[in-house]
């Protein structure tokens, strides 16, 4: 199902493929010979998001890009089932197996492989060729690709990569922290309220 978000029309390649019950949303470019399966969701949040060539994004994968991180996916790349790219840019021939997940304002280089449930964080950059093993998490900038069993690394390490300040501009200090990003964030989510189906 295709939405007209914000006065943005997707635009589809006549090679890509889209399922029927996938949803494209908004300012969305499918390049050529792109397959996108049953219940992915692809929706541009007031950025835009752009698929290259050849991009496979299997079932219930999602692909979300905000005002302040479009997400940029180059050719060849899969991305699996259940994966999350938010605000990313992904480079080309890249594999992001099932699971995984990509945050806002990272960058995946070249021919990397990001394994089943690996975590790629905010504002991290993976060079080219990188791999990212199961259930890891990949955080900063250089980079540090850490076993999820080693928490206070990784929380010393992504700590400063200041998630709720990037994402939501919230202090982790607020008093009221959830309150305010829950209503922020709804206010802006309900910008969908005027969306207008395409099929």
């Amino acid at each position: 199902m295709r939405f007209d978000h914000l006065g943005a029309t997707p635009r589809i390649h006549p090679d890509a493929v889209v399922a029927t019950p996938a949803v494209v949303s908004g300012e969305v470019t499918i390049g050529a010979g792109c397959q996108v399966l049953h219940g992915a969701v692809i929706t541009a949040e007031g950025g835009p998001i752009t698929l290259g060539e050849n991009v496979v994004v299997m079932e219930n994968a999602v692909i979300r890009a905000s005002a302040v991180n479009p997400v940029h996916i180059g050719s060849h790349v899969l991305v699996g089932p259940m994966a999350s790219v938010s605000g990313a840019v992904v480079g080309d021939e890249v594999f992001l197996a099932t699971g995984t997940r990509v945050f806002n304002g990272a960058r995946v280089g070249d021919r990397t492989e990001v394994r089943i449930n690996a975590v790629v964080h905010l504002r991290t950059v993976l060079p080219p060729e990188s791999v990212v093993p199961i259930g890891w998490v990949a955080v900063g900038d250089p980079v540090q690709v850490l076993a999820p069993d080693r928490h206070e690394e990784i929380w010393a390490a992504q700590k400063d990569l200041d998630f709720l300040g990037y994402v939501f501009g919230l202090d982790r200090d607020t008093p009221d922290l959830m309150v305010q990003l829950t209503e922020r964030y709804g206010a802006a989510l309900a910008r969908h309220r005027d969306d207008r189906p395409l099929d």
